[in-house]
């Protein structure tokens, strides 16, 4: 008996999907400053910092996109293909922790990120002067911003200042630091100091604080009720007197 043999069948894979899966293969990457993941750039505020956006493996020409932050960067015709250079000039402080990322501009999935580490000491100087009356509350604030961030310390007349837990409160952030004095003294006058440091710098602000007496407190009721007597005597006093007055007419 004749043994039947089964057609043979031709598998054909378009030209179209075999050049997608060989891009893929060839792993379309971008790099910036020869780094190929994000990164944190250490600077100073002026110098200028360059950043350099590089297409590695691409055999045809990709447009790439520049952002600060969510904000798209302005690039001229001649800095878009395959490579492309931004300047940020000068640097500030305000520049401290901003994202610079380059895309590319068909597959913004392929992107390196950049972010700005802007180091600078405290900036605090200067003096205040605060005058406030017995048993009120007090607040001196310092606003200082630094990088790396600095420590606080306070001072009054040149000494360590002893904090009491039911008087003293301090509070801190990356760009202030405050103290409160609870129901001042007469002990508390003097000049406190804000002192505030880090490995680049200090900087520190003074402030002298005068305690005056306290001053006597009237009722408003009995303020209102003195105002009252006096305006119903003048009162009486001219209806009394109205008839001398008619008579001298």
């Amino acid at each position: 008996m004749a043994q039947r043999s089964s057609p043979t069948v031709h598998y054909e894979v378009p030209v179209l999907a075999v050049c997608f899966l060989a891009c893929i293969a060839t792993g379309l990457e971008l790099s910036v400053n020869n780094q190929a993941a994000d990164f944190s750039l250490s600077t100073l505020p002026g110098p200028p910092v360059s950043l350099s956006c590089l297409v590695q493996n691409s055999s045809q020409a990709e447009e790439l996109l520049w952002y600060r932050g969510d904000g798209r960067v302005d690039l001229k015709d001649g800095n878009k293909v395959n490579i492309s250079n931004i300047c940020i000039s000068p640097v500030t402080e305000s520049d401290n922790g901003v994202t610079f990322t380059c895309k590319l501009a068909r597959d913004k999935s392929v992107q390196v990120s950049v972010i700005l580490d802007v180091q600078f000491p405290p900036r605090l100087t200067g003096e205040e002067s605060l005058q406030i009356e017995e048993d009120q509350d007090v607040t001196l604030t310092c606003n200082a911003k630094s990088n790396p961030q600095a420590q606080t310390s306070w001072y009054k007349n040149t000494t360590t200042l002893t904090l009491q837990e039911d008087r003293h409160q301090l509070y801190q952030t990356s760009a202030v630091s405050q103290l409160s004095i609870r129901k001042v003294q007469k002990s508390d006058n003097g000049t406190y100091t804000c002192v505030m440091k880090s490995s680049l710098g200090e900087g520190r602000k003074d402030f002298h604080l005068i305690v005056e007496d306290k001053k006597p407190v009237f009722p408003k009721e009995a303020v209102i009720a003195a105002a009252v007597v006096v305006t119903l005597t003048v009162l009486f006093g001219i209806v009394a007197r109205k008839d001398k007055i008619f008579k001298v007419w």
